[in-house]
């Protein structure tokens, strides 16, 4: 099977792997929405290794701060509030197509039905509620905006195909300890992830301008309390889900935003040496 796991190193299989899905989907040999959705989740976390490996390297990504003086190849920039509504609202219109079309057996289920309204509400919250509110922000260059929408076109389909037209949970599946304990972790994410970013929203006044530190809340601990309130969350929704997908989608994140907490804590410091407060980058205490 290509989804099977094989002995080897993860560059062999990596590459072994892309071989034989290319050669199944040109031979229309890779039909059932499992095979493709293992295959798109496996490719997800590859690619979140190789991310990891490349930011930690020293390579920032060209967003917000590290966007300044950027070079033009990264494309013209984007109206902040413009790039978040555009890149994060394809998690809205695929997750609700796939709605519109899932099999009965998924969308009657409660427990199915339980876990798309928390990604739902997530994206709902990332793609109008969150630019809404945003003041000011700096522009994004079009191609980042570009990959970052088609990450949530990809990752929008995976999510919710998997819930609407895959795995149907049958209603013992709310006895199940990792179910509570998913939903418990998801919503304790969510919940530091918009007090996070409320605090960042209200560091400045009306017509101030400069960076300034964040305190309250995570930010006591951490410089990236959104970043790590977003990865808890979603790491509650693959315990939740106790899906090969959902999973895919924690480890991307936390490939994703970790080493963009450790270059936020490493600015923090150099730009404010001594008055930075003693705190670590991502996790309370330890890293």
């Amino acid at each position: 099977s290509v989804f099977s796991y094989r002995s080897g190193g993860p560059a062999i299989y990596t590459q072994r792997f892309l071989g034989e899905v290319a050669s199944l989907l040109s031979a229309g040999k890779v039909t059932t929405d499992v095979e493709i959705l293992d295959g798109l989740a496996m490719v997800m976390v590859v690619t979140g290794c190789v991310v990891f490996c490349i930011i930690m390297s020293g390579v920032k990504v060209v967003y917000g701060r590290y966007a300044i003086g950027a070079s033009p190849l990264w494309g013209l920039p984007v109206n902040a509030k413009v790039a978040w509504v555009f890149q994060e609202i394809p998690c809205v219109i695929v997750g609700g197509s796939n709605m519109l079309s899932g099999k009965p057996e998924c969308t009657d289920s409660t427990v199915n039905q339980i876990l798309l309204s928390l990604f739902m509400m997530h994206y709902v919250n990332r793609s109008v509620i969150y630019p809404l509110r945003m003041r000011g922000g700096k522009p994004t260059p079009f191609l980042v905006m570009m990959m970052a929408w088609g990450f949530c076109m990809l990752n929008g389909y995976m999510q919710t195909r998997m819930l609407t037209h895959v795995h149907a949970y049958e209603e013992s599946w709310f006895l199940n300890p990792r179910f509570g304990g998913g939903i418990a972790l998801f919503m304790t994410g969510m919940w530091m992830n918009m007090m996070s970013d409320e605090i960042l929203r209200n560091l400045r006044k009306p017509g101030e301008t400069g960076y300034k530190i964040p305190k309250g809340g995570m930010f006591r601990y951490v410089s990236g309390a959104n970043f790590l309130g977003e990865i808890i969350e979603w790491s509650g929704f693959a315990l939740a889900t106790a899906s090969f997908e959902a999973s895919a989608f924690a480890i991307f994140t936390f490939c994703n935003l970790a080493p963009r907490a450790y270059h936020h804590h490493l600015w923090y410091q150099n730009e404010f040496k001594d008055k930075y407060p003693r705190r670590k980058a991502l996790i309370p205490f330890v890293f």
